[in-house]
């Protein structure tokens, strides 16, 4: 089982224990408990949240490793660099086809794929962030972790925000609608850059933290 499956399942555990909790009350503490505990504990884990969401609160309530952390940072930089590989194989795609429309004058589609491999490159490589987050002795610093988590989540949203912008303008290609198509290339070139930027910032989010 990997990490991912046990943490989540340790937060489904933690639900039922939760929810086992408030049925061993009587009847009274039982509704106020219920109105209280299934909102802001059962439903909560049991909710549509991101996987990053989930694994934040299964870290700050102290069952995670350092080698747990690892396991997570590798785990979420294959995803991002799985996303910018098939975005780089959609754009090349659509390049083609605006190139034998002659419709790709524009040097923002070939800006895009030396930026798209740049970044990449740097997700693929990069050095393991979340094993900064732990003291000398091994102790993880809850409200950095969280800290990091949030940024990570904000990073994925701008990720999905550029594969749509991508995959907008390749629908655009497809329905020949080349006379919007050029400021989508430079969107999608604004958005590259700008999750490069994040991604740098990642980095710097990341350090190892000073005694």
């Amino acid at each position: 089982m990997s990490f991912i499956d046990k943490a989540k399942k340790k937060l489904e555990d933690l639900a039922g224990a939760a929810k086992d909790a408030v049925d061993g009350d009587d009847d009274k503490d039982k509704k106020e408990k219920t109105a209280e505990t299934s909102s802001s504990t059962i439903d909560k884990v049991k909710s549509d949240q991101g996987i990053l969401s989930k694994i934040q609160n299964f870290f700050t309530l102290g069952y995670g490793t350092k080698e747990d952390l690892r396991e997570l940072d590798a785990k979420q930089r294959d995803l991002y660099y799985m996303d910018l590989r098939d975005m780089r194989h959609v754009w090349e795609d659509l390049y083609l086809e605006a190139m034998d429309a002659g419709q790709a004058q524009s040097r923002d589609y070939k800006k895009v794929i030396q930026v798209m491999d740049r970044v990449t490159e740097k997700v693929r490589h990069a050095d393991y962030g979340y094993a900064g987050l732990l003291d000398r002795k091994g102790h993880i610093r809850e409200n950095e972790l969280a800290r990091v988590f949030d940024y990570d989540r904000d990073l994925g949203k701008e990720l999905e925000a550029l594969k749509d912008a991508v995959n907008k303008t390749s629908s655009k290609v497809e329905a020949e609608n080349w006379e919007t198509l050029p400021d989508e290339v430079k969107n999608v070139k604004k958005l590259l850059l700008s999750f490069e930027d994040k991604w740098t910032e990642r980095e710097k989010q990341f350090r190892p933290l000073e005694e």
